[in-house]
Parts: C-alpha cells; sequence; structure tokens
C-alpha cells in the first residue's frame, strides 16, 4: 500500500506508507455500513513520526481495517484523516498482486473504451480499443474513471477475480515482462508469468483533506470459478 502512486509527487517512490512499522488498534472507532459478521478483522493504525514530518510536514491518521470473510472475500477499507491544521493532498493505491497460472492467458473485463495514462510512454493518454486487457508484453497503464467492479479472468483455473472497490476511481495495470523481471531484485526471471498488478487507485486527482476531514477507501476481492469464456 503507497501514500503516493509511482514518482506522481516529491516523496520516495510510491510513498512511505508502505515502508512504516503500523500498530495494531485493539479498539477501534466504529466503522459505518461495515458487516462484521463472520469476519476475521484487524485494524491497523500508522502515524507520522517527528522524522516523517520532516519529509511530509502533515499531521494525519491512516487507520486499515483488513478482514477475512468465511467466503474468502477479502476487504481492505482504509481510513485517512487530517489531524492538521491546514489543508493537505495525497495519491493512493493498494498494489494489490494476483496469482495468475499465465500472464498470457489472462484477460481483464470492465476496462474497455476507458482512457489510460502510459507510464511506458511518458505517461501520455490513451483510448482502450480492445473488448479486453490482455498480455503479450510489459504493461504499465492507470485507468482512469473506472467501473467498481473489474473481472480478471484466468482461463487456465477457470478463475475469475472480481474486484470491487468504493473511493477508488482508477485502476493501476501492471506486469513487468521479461526484461524488467531481471533487474527486480524480489521477483524471479520467470515469475512475471505468475503476477499480475491490478490495483484500485486515485491518482489522477488526488485527495485533499481540510482540516478534520476524513477520506474513505475500500477493496473487496474475491475469487469465484469462471462458468464460461469469450
Amino acid at each position: 500500500m503507497s501514500s503516493q502512486f509511482g514518482n506522481c509527487g516529491s516523496l520516495e517512490q510510491h510513498g512511505f506508507a508502505r515502508n512504516k512499522m503500523w500498530s495494531i488498534d485493539y479498539d477501534p472507532p466504529p466503522l459505518k455500513n461495515d458487516d462484521d459478521k463472520e469476519k476475521v478483522s484487524v485494524d491497523l493504525l500508522l502515524k507520522p513520526s517527528e522524522d516523517d514530518l520532516k519529509c511530509w510536514p502533515h499531521c494525519y491518521e491512516f487507520r486499515l481495517r483488513v478482514s477475512l470473510a468465511m467466503n474468502g472475500v477479502l476487504t481492505m477499507i482504509s481510513r485517512v484523516r487530517n489531524i492538521n491544521g491546514k489543508p493537505f493532498s495525497f495519491s493512493f493505491a493498494y498494489h494489490t498482486y494476483l496469482s495468475v497460472s499465465d500472464i498470457s492467458e489472462v484477460r481483464i473485463e470492465g476496462l474497455e473504451t476507458l482512457d489510460y495514462l502510459d507510464n511506458l510512454c511518458q505517461r501520455k493518454r490513451f483510448t482502450e480499443q480492445g473488448d479486453a486487457v490482455t498480455f503479450e508484453s510489459e504493461v504499465d497503464r492507470i485507468y482512469l474513471g473506472s467501473p467498481n467492479v473489474i473481472a480478471v479472468l484466468d482461463h487456465e483455473k477457470k478463475r475469475t477475480f472480481l474486484i470491487k472497490k468504493k473511493g477508488l476511481p482508477d485502476v493501476v495495470v501492471w506486469n513487468p515482462w521479461e526484461k524488467k523481471s531481471k533487474s527486480i531484485t524480489d521477483l524471479g526471471d520467470e515469475e512475471y508469468k505468475q503476477m499480475l498488478c491490478v490495483d484500485g487507485a486515485v491518482v489522477e486527482r488526488p485527495i485533499t483533506l481540510k482540516p478534520g476531514e476524513e477520506w474513505t477507501g475500500r477493496l473487496d476481492i474475491s475469487s469465484i470459478p469462471s462458468t464460461h469464456f469469450i
């Protein structure tokens, strides 16, 4: 999870939230419209340290609830509250990585006809022309104004990941492919074939919070058997 997508701001790559030590909140405040029945949850809390304030001088409270339901649905709910005396802005991404059988056999439905920013072309804006997103080479795109339900179909495993999101208008799609994967230290040379990042995010229009305001983003990921493939 990042507090800044990629190098979109002045912070380190992907922001700082992903590299910090979080604490467990054993008595979290209530969360509206969250059904806790048949779920196992943990609430994590991140607040800035004195050193953090030197690189990003804003006071905030970042709460993350991670829940796993009996039916296997993984839910992540993030709440960022401004406890600063002035407004601040931030971008956000969950960095959800999916395990797939073979990237060449995977397709994403729900992003067709959308505009996207291509990170491989200096973030130039294009429009998706296919009836689904498929993979034959490296892909690093930010799809804008996306629907709240995206489907990732894995033909070989006859499985579909359903990604439902709220408060996250953009979707990042990334696979490093063969050449770049060899330069990533924590990714095996051939492991790009079994991974795919489909990431609920806020990139194009960063979130601005006034003092006392709170933003909420939610992502639900489920895996269901695929009944048909196009």
